[in-house]
């Protein structure tokens, strides 16, 4: 069976990776795609544990050491639980955050370091790597205004201080510039239907080289 394809979605608060998510996995059964939809940290019962306990408000005294381990955790279950399996099954698995995540998040944000946070999750990824990584890139003040106007609750990682979030995107950018073969930047400050169109642009253009390389 021809194995499958992994398409991440990364992004800083408020680029508005949940909406681009739905519209693209649209897309994608409407071709005729087999998909299976996640999020990390989550995608499974214990990764979803997790989660609760790093975007609780009440645990602001969470370590930043402590934070970067959980989320491998919950990428080590996710990975072997529901991942690995579905790529293998010859499925596209889109995820909402990945590895990319940890590094901008815990790796420049909380100034742990990309080469530590890489270290950490090397045995949690088992070699799963992204085939595709979409960044939606919107400046941090645009990102934190739309989620101040949302309805979504605040959560802990809604609640640092902006020079965070400058660290968090800075970072996010690095990482397209280092990986430019696999990351594709599309400007999600436009409306939510042309940020669509760009995305499963590039993603039926990415779809298309891996079917080629497949079939050579």
């Amino acid at each position: 069976m021809k194995r499958g394809f992994f398409i991440i979605f990364e992004g800083g608060e408020g680029a508005g990776k949940s909406i681009q998510v739905e519209i693209l996995v649209s897309h994608l059964h409407e071709e005729g795609y087999s998909v299976v939809v996640t999020r990390e940290p989550g995608g499974t019962r214990i990764g979803e544990q997790i989660r609760a306990i790093t975007h609780n408000q009440e645990n602001v005294d969470l370590d930043a050491v402590a934070e970067a381990y959980l989320m491998a955790a919950a990428r080590a279950q996710h990975v072997a639980q529901l991942i690995e399996p579905a790529i293998e099954a010859g499925k596209i698995v889109v995820c909402d955050r990945y590895v990319d995540s940890s590094i901008a998040y815990q790796g420049f944000g909380r100034k742990l370091g990309v080469d530590t946070i890489r270290s950490l999750n090397a045995l949690a990824v088992n070699g799963a790597v992204p085939d595709l990584t979409v960044l939606l890139d919107v400046p941090p003040e645009v990102g934190l205004k739309r989620r101040a106007k949302s309805r979504k609750g605040v959560d802990r990682l809604d609640m640092q201080q902006k020079d965070f979030y400058t660290r968090v995107y800075q970072g996010y950018l690095a990482l397209a510039k280092e990986h430019p073969n696999r990351y594709v930047v599309i400007d999600a400050s436009q409306a939510i239907e042309a940020v669509a169109q760009d995305v499963w642009r590039s993603v039926k253009h990415a779809l298309l080289i891996a079917n080629e390389s497949t079939n050579v």
